[in-house]
């Protein structure tokens, strides 16, 4: 509890209300490591490890964690509301390789672009003029974000800013770039081994619902057996 309450309240900057990085590389976000596993960014995060989702086992264990701000106290003497809504946190065979960052629209109400590039950029330097280089196609997530505003990073990291596209709000996606490459190629043969092993999960599945009905009925024979009486 006490670390939710100290990732809650931490602060991102003088625009956005609290501060980014905590005078790290840039492959950190808050106190949060690019490659740490999930038992420290549980710890930190204060959510606990079994909240953890696993989106794939095979061939390598994807797993998403969710963060969100607790209650927060309001009045005079209330530390600055934390304007993240939530955090995804991503994990690729239990390396931290993406985060997910949504921003609250009420915390982030009347900013600009500009503003916003400002803000990130004071602390991961000037946005990045050349185009980003990957092997794979850009991921579903960066895709659902929104509009590209800006970039930031180095050829070990990326920190991409998104304007979305149905409402004025804003996401910021920080990738390990490495382990991004990995965790997609996975994904992809996971989804591959998902088609072909289909049909044999679906025979699988009737039969074993098919098992369990032969047992329920004779359960239920052997009860009625017992107890009839013509």
């Amino acid at each position: 509890m006490i670390a939710a309450c100290r990732f809650a309240i931490a602060s991102l900057g003088v625009v956005l209300g609290t501060q980014l990085l905590y005078g790290q590389s840039g492959a950190h976000y808050r106190e949060f490591q690019l490659g740490g596993d999930l038992a420290s960014v549980s710890a930190v995060a204060g959510v606990a490890v079994a909240e953890a989702q696993s989106i794939h086992q095979r061939p390598a264990l994807i797993q998403d964690l969710q963060w969100k701000p607790p209650y927060a106290a309001s009045g005079p003497t209330a530390p600055a509301p934390d304007p993240v809504q939530q955090i995804v946190f991503s994990f690729y065979n239990d390396q931290l390789f993406r985060l997910v960052i949504d921003y609250d629209r009420n915390r982030t109400e009347g900013m600009t672009d500009a503003d916003m590039i400002d803000a990130i950029s004071s602390t991961y330097g000037p946005i990045s003029k050349t185009p980003q280089k990957s092997r794979v196609a850009s991921s579903q997530v960066a895709e659902e974000s929104g509009t590209r505003v800006a970039r930031w990073g180095d050829a070990d990291y990326s920190v991409v800013l998104y304007r979305s596209s149905y409402a004025s709000g804003f996401r910021m996606i920080v990738t390990s770039l490495r382990l991004d490459v990995l965790a997609r190629t996975a994904e992809a043969q996971a989804v591959r081994l998902d088609e072909r092993d289909a049909p044999r999960r679906e025979i699988a599945r009737q039969k074993k619902e098919a098992d369990d009905t032969r047992a329920a009925q004779e359960k239920a024979r052997l009860a009625n057996k017992a107890g009839f009486r013509p």
